[in-house]
């Protein structure tokens, strides 16, 4: 009855989606399309929030420790604070040592946060914070690894984007989180612990714009499944956090120099059917959507805590708007249709120089 009592609610919410949303699609963009789709909207929002407030007693913080990469700002600074408000030991990983972040960590948890510099690109910065782990835990192990650490720098169209930024966002968002889990497994087996990955909802829905970043968290999330299944029998279990649009400094970046970069490397014949001012406007849609991107960073948190201290936790977490809706839509539509819901979400009024000729 329990298991029927957890899948109902979720039932009824992707059939009256389905139903909606397909309507809304198929042709009939008119006003009772509209209230429908929105309709379901609300419905399948309120049903899952009521699953997701279920009150659950967490594991007790006492003796555990965790490490969080990317704790210079947004998600990793945040949850550091909240862990460490919880009991837990936070090393917190920054690319900065130096930086405001880590000065705020410091300052506010002295006892509970020990800050790292570690950039999780640099092998050796890797291996001296595995060390100091080491001899700070003894033989306890290491409860958690969360590895959230991410790179986006800008958003492009994949044509125009250069190789070197896919090398570079792979490296980052994939290879680097990979390097730091193989590091710290043998330390999480140890302690049965988790380990948690930062995806996206890019990673889960084809997004026009961030065929590198997409591509990257992809491939992480690809990895995360592995992962939980081969961990399994070592009593380690492996989350991954799939969120949608959060206003962190993810989305900040300098502008002006990417700009003169794909003006300066895209190909002529290429320039010339985008044109100048398309390609120049491309790096400043980050403001745009940062602006639209949610500011309470609240729902991210409580899913990797819940992940790293529930006595249940889930494999996939969607936290923020459309984050599980959307890849429910995208596996359930035919293509064309969900072609449609994702160019007609972005709405962009802004096209390549020769189609605005057309």
């Amino acid at each position: 009855m329990g298991l029927v009592r957890a899948l109902l609610p979720a039932c009824l919410c992707l059939c009256v989606a389905a139903w909606g949303l397909c309507a809304c699609v198929c042709g009939l963009w008119g006003t009772w399309s509209g209230v429908t789709a929105a309709g379901a909207a609300l419905v399948c929002g309120a049903l899952w929030t009521c699953v997701r407030s279920r009150e659950e007693t967490l594991l007790p913080a006492a003796g555990r420790a965790v490490l969080v990469t990317g704790c210079d700002s947004g998600f990793g600074h945040a949850l550091a604070l909240r862990l460490s408000g919880r009991g837990l030991h936070v090393f917190a990983g920054v690319l900065d040592s130096e930086g405001v972040g880590a000065r705020s960590l410091r300052e506010r948890e002295p006892e509970h946060i020990t800050v790292l510099h570690m950039d999780i690109t640099n092998l050796e910065h890797i291996t001296q914070a595995k060390e100091h782990i080491k001899e700070k835990l003894g033989g306890k192990g290491l409860w958690g690894l969360v590895n959230n650490a991410g790179l986006l720098l800008y958003t492009v169209d994949a044509e125009l984007t250069l190789t070197p930024y896919f090398r570079r966002l792979m490296e980052v968002n994939f290879l680097s989180a990979v390097t730091v889990t193989q590091a710290f497994l043998p330390q999480i087996r140890r302690a049965r612990g988790r380990v948690v990955n930062v995806s996206s909802l890019a990673a889960a829905v084809p997004m026009p714009l961030f065929a590198a970043y997409s591509s990257s968290k992809a491939a992480l999330s690809s990895f995360s499944g592995v992962l939980r299944l081969e961990m399994f029998q070592w009593g380690v279990h492996v989350a991954t956090i799939q969120p949608s649009g959060f206003r962190t400094k993810i989305f900040s970046g300098d502008i002006s120099r990417y700009k003169q970069e794909l003006l300066s490397q895209t190909p002529p014949e290429v320039l010339e059917d985008y044109g100048p001012g398309y390609i120049s406007q491309l790096p400043a849609s980050l403001s745009t959507m940062s602006q639209s991107a949610e500011g309470d960073l609240s729902p991210v948190l409580e899913a990797m805590e819940h992940a790293l201290l529930s006595p249940r936790p889930r494999a996939l977490y969607c936290p923020g708007r459309g984050a599980w809706i959307m890849p429910f839509l995208y596996s359930l539509l035919p293509n064309g249709a969900f072609d449609k819901v994702i160019l007609r979400l972005i709405n962009d009024t802004c096209r390549p120089a020769t189609l605005d000729k057309d």
